[in-house]
């Protein structure tokens, strides 16, 4: 049975039923479809009191509109109590048996207001607050020298990374900031995708945050442009801060970038 849209490539809204059958079964169970193992990931789903899913987004799987797609999962947007989500999927050929992890390390995040809002999570899925957004770098390309928009965004990021660091929590990916941090449609950055983050490492988020930002992305010029840096500065800021996290010295990194309120 074809979900409503179904025709429409761009498009397909289904139920929750319909999941486990062809062709959606290629997304449930990606990227080998098995029929036990849908039966039991629609329990799961079934748990988190989803009623739809929605095929749409910026990247496509087996011909199919979808949020995201990496080494441990699909993202689709998801229905729950009437309200719109995405659902992280598990591969089933993914490197880790479960998504318990993640979801640990987001709802740490979440306890300090760091990351999408965690609703829910089983074996194979998590289910969080759909983030209605740009990445950082398309974001800040689109800036036409708005000095004011651009230091209220990059004081949240900085200062969410700080939280991170106090907790002791490294995300593990911020250097690669152009996958893991959206702005929403309200202009607030978000962080996202704590799959390879761990309280086993020491956390390093604000200073790889920084060197992303200021030192070495394709947005590194334009931000220098429209703040002024003094990069030198900086840089040994950050290697003081490094060595001892403290408000303190990241409250002078916050002033060099010209952040601080």
């Amino acid at each position: 049975m074809v979900g409503l849209f179904g025709l429409n490539k761009n498009f397909r809204l289904i139920t929750l039923n319909e999941f486990v059958f062809q062709p959606y079964i290629q997304i449930l169970c990606y990227p080998k479809p098995n029929v036990k193992e849908a039966e039991n990931r629609l329990k799961e789903l079934q748990s988190l009191n989803i009623s739809k899913i929605e095929f749409s987004g910026e990247k496509e799987v087996f011909g199919f509109k979808v949020l995201g797609k990496g080494c441990v999962g699909i993202v689709v947007k998801a229905y729950f109590n009437n309200k719109l989500a995405a659902l992280k999927i598990r591969r089933v050929d993914a490197d880790r048996p479960d998504l318990t992890h993640e979801a640990f390390m987001l709802k740490k995040a979440n306890a300090h207001n760091v990351g999408p809002k965690l609703y829910g999570y089983t074996k194979n899925f998590l289910l969080m607050e759909f983030i209605n957004g740009q990445s950082i770098v398309e974001w800040i390309k689109k800036l036409r020298n708005e000095k004011k928009k651009l230091k209220k965004v990059l004081a949240k990021i900085l200062e969410d990374c700080f939280k991170l660091d106090e907790i002791g929590l490294d995300h593990g990916e911020l250097s690669r900031a152009h996958k893991h941090i959206l702005i929403n449609h309200l202009g607030a950055p978000v962080i996202i995708d704590f799959e390879t983050a761990s309280e086993k490492r020491t956390s390093s988020n604000l200073t790889k945050i920084c060197n992303f930002l200021f030192f070495k992305s394709e947005i590194t010029f334009k931000i220098n442009e429209i703040l002024k840096i003094p990069l030198i500065d900086l840089r040994k800021a950050l290697k003081i801060y490094k060595s001892n996290k403290n408000r303190e010295n990241f409250e002078i990194i916050l002033k060099l970038c010209g952040l601080k309120v």
